[in-house]
Parts: structure tokens; C-alpha cells; sequence
């Protein structure tokens, strides 16, 4: 069953088991470029690293700081999409296509101000917007509502987590949802789309809305999918984020796929 409007690709209805689907179809692309799938979880895990020496025993901002890196994810798993991309439709994968897809897009036409070639920069600029806001939020709710300053995990479960009179980490986590939730429905689907079809950003993300409002139980179930996945990474001194992100990334590019029959617009080179 599909979703149809004239304006925007027609989105399919997915049975609610379809993300673990899509959690197996990413392993297979992970299997098949291993190396380089592999590399851009390093590159997340070096990036966690850096976010952590910057942040010291300020864990009030690297709470924020953590928790944003769900916001941009999308952006940021781009190269995995392109290697997807790649795989299906029979490509050789190598490092010039990674290089290419974060270089070229713009195919030389640096003032060409249209809105499919600044498409995904300006998108990947709004998620950067959005993920400096939360972690400004973040910090300024833990700092200034909490009974003792925060400099360290365990002061953050004693004393946001755990406390037992209070309300900070209850409010720490409906203002962090609030802000998640449309970011997620904005984000569903809209990064792989910009990547495979020229389209404008409006379109992209409005179609990644319906996508989420057609099928509300499936991408629930992704959203929780990649939470826990997420914190399992994070759980294991960031080191199993080498292999969460790929994994995510290339699930995504097929829970696109599925979502969306982009067929009828013009592929992106």
C-alpha cells in the first residue's frame, strides 16, 4: 500500500517487523565493504574520543554533546548510504567513491545557489543547528537546575538519574524528546533521499514525515532500534560504535528504500 501525492514520491505501509529487515540487509552490505564500512565507525569513534578530551570533567556538556550526536547522524553516515547505493546497483565500492560523494556534489557550480545542488548542505547545516541547540539546552538545564555541579558519570546517575526528590532528569528527558522526535520524523528518510534523486530539501523532508505518519509503528520501532543499539555503543567505551554505526547506516539507506518509491525523479549522479 502506498501513500500517493503528485508533488511527492508515493510512500509505501511497511509491516511493523520491517526494521529488523533492514537491520539484516545492512550487515550484508557491512560484509560485502567491510573496510570501509568499518572506517566510518572509527571515524565516529575518534570523533567520541575528541568530544570527550574537549569536554573533561564537564560531563554536563558532554551529556549533550553525546545525546546530540543522534541529531546529526544522518548527515554524517552519508558515505554508508553511498556505499548501499553503490552495492545495489552493482558498483565497485572504493575510497574515490566516499571522496566523491562528500566532494563533488556540487559538480564544480560553487554559485549555482539552486536548491538541488545546495540541498543536502543545507540540510546537514539545519541538523548542525539543531544539534548545537540541544546540547546548549542540555547543558544550561543540568547546570542550572541541578542540586550539585556535575563533573563525571556518576554524578550525573546520582544526582539527575537517580535522585530521588526532583525532577530534573524526568524534564532532561521530555525536552530531549520533543526536540528528537520531529528531528527524527525530519530525518527518517530525507538524507538517503537527497542523495539518490534531485530534489529540494521541502520535498524530501516532508516526504520523510509521511513516511513516519504512515507508519507510525514501524518507525517506532526502528527510532527504539537505533536508541539501543546507540547506547549499547556508547555503553562499551564508544569501541562497539565501529561496528553500530555501519550497521545503522547501511539500514537506513534500506529502510529508504522501502519507505519510498523514488523511481519517477531524476537520479542523482
Amino acid at each position: 500500500m502506498t501513500h500517493a501525492d503528485p508533488t511527492l514520491p508515493p510512500v509505501r505501509t511497511l509491516p511493523a517487523s520491517a526494521p529488523l529487515q533492514w537491520l539484516a540487509l545492512g550487515w550484508h552490505d557491512l560484509r560485502r565493504a567491510p573496510w570501509l564500512s568499518l572506517a566510518h565507525g572509527l571515524a565516529f569513534v575518534l570523533g567520541g574520543i575528541v568530544i570527550t578530551a574537549i569536554a573533561g570533567n564537564r560531563f554536563w556538556l558532554l551529556a549533550g554533546a553525546f545525546s546530540g550526536f543522534l541529531l546529526v547522524a544522518p548527515v554524517l553516515a552519508t558515505g554508508l548510504y553511498a556505499i548501499s547505493r553503490a552495492l545495489e546497483q552493482g558498483q565497485t565500492v572504493t575510497f574515490s567513491l566516499i571522496l566523491g560523494t562528500w566532494l563533488n556534489w556540487h559538480k564544480g557550480r560553487l554559485h549555482a545557489w539552486d536548491a538541488q545542488y545546495w540541498s543536502m548542505v543545507r540540510f546537514g547545516i539545519g541538523l548542525a543547528l539543531a544539534a548545537t541547540g540541544w546540547v546548549l539546552t542540555s547543558a544550561a538545564l543540568i547546570t542550572l537546575a541541578s542540586p550539585v555541579p556535575i563533573h563525571t558519570p556518576s554524578d550525573f546517575v546520582q544526582h539527575v538519574v537517580l535522585a530521588q526528590q526532583g525532577w530534573l532528569f524526568e524534564l532532561w528527558l521530555a525536552v530531549g524528546g520533543m526536540m528528537a522526535a520531529p528531528v527524527f520524523a525530519s530525518t527518517a528518510v530525507t538524507m538517503q533521499l537527497l542523495l539518490d534523486r534531485r530534489m529540494t530539501v521541502f520535498q524530501a523532508v516532508v516526504t520523510s514525515w509521511q513516511a513516519v505518519l504512515d507508519n507510525p509503528q514501524t518507525l517506532a520501532l526502528w527510532a527504539a532500534l537505533i536508541m539501543v543499539l546507540t547506547l549499547v555503543g556508547f555503553a562499551t567505551a564508544l569501541l562497539g560504535l565501529v561496528v553500530v554505526v555501519p550497521l545503522l547506516g547501511h539500514a537506513s539507506w534500506h529502510a529508504y528504500r522501502a519507505l519510498v518509491d523514488a523511481s519517477q525523479w531524476p537520479a542523482r549522479d
